[in-house]
């Protein structure tokens, strides 16, 4: 669905396709993430997705002048979930408002795995 918004000089629409590339963007962009996985679990593995699938690990609801980003997430071993979790909310909320124009009500993290050893 997206949104449409209007100008004097024409229509701009934004898909949801294209606000789940940026937050899927700004989240690997951030210290502690090893990548985005699936939304999909099956079989109870996740996959690790490559940064041309960044959207595939993000999912958009927009309402009006709002949006809920879900995120799924792959964590390196021995980082701090908790501050991750932060770090990723600020920079994609930010990235999301900037961009866009809408509101983030809210972002939803999903730690769908742990890689030990990731260079």
């Amino acid at each position: 669905m997206g949104k449409e918004v209007v100008t004097d000089l024409g229509r701009i629409h934004v898909s949801e396709d294209v606000i789940a590339t940026m937050a899927g963007v700004a989240t690997t962009e951030c210290y502690g993430i090893v990548g985005m996985a699936s939304s999909r679990l099956q079989d109870g593995i996740s996959e690790l997705l490559g940064r041309e699938n960044l959207a595939k690990g993000v999912l958009v609801q927009v309402e009006g002048d709002w949006v809920e980003i879900d995120l799924y997430i792959v964590v390196g071993y021995g980082t701090r979930i908790s501050e991750i979790g932060r770090n990723v909310t600020d920079k994609v909320r930010y990235v999301v408002e900037s961009y866009t124009g809408l509101k983030v009500r809210g972002v939803h993290i999903h730690v769908q795995g742990v890689k030990v050893g990731h260079a």
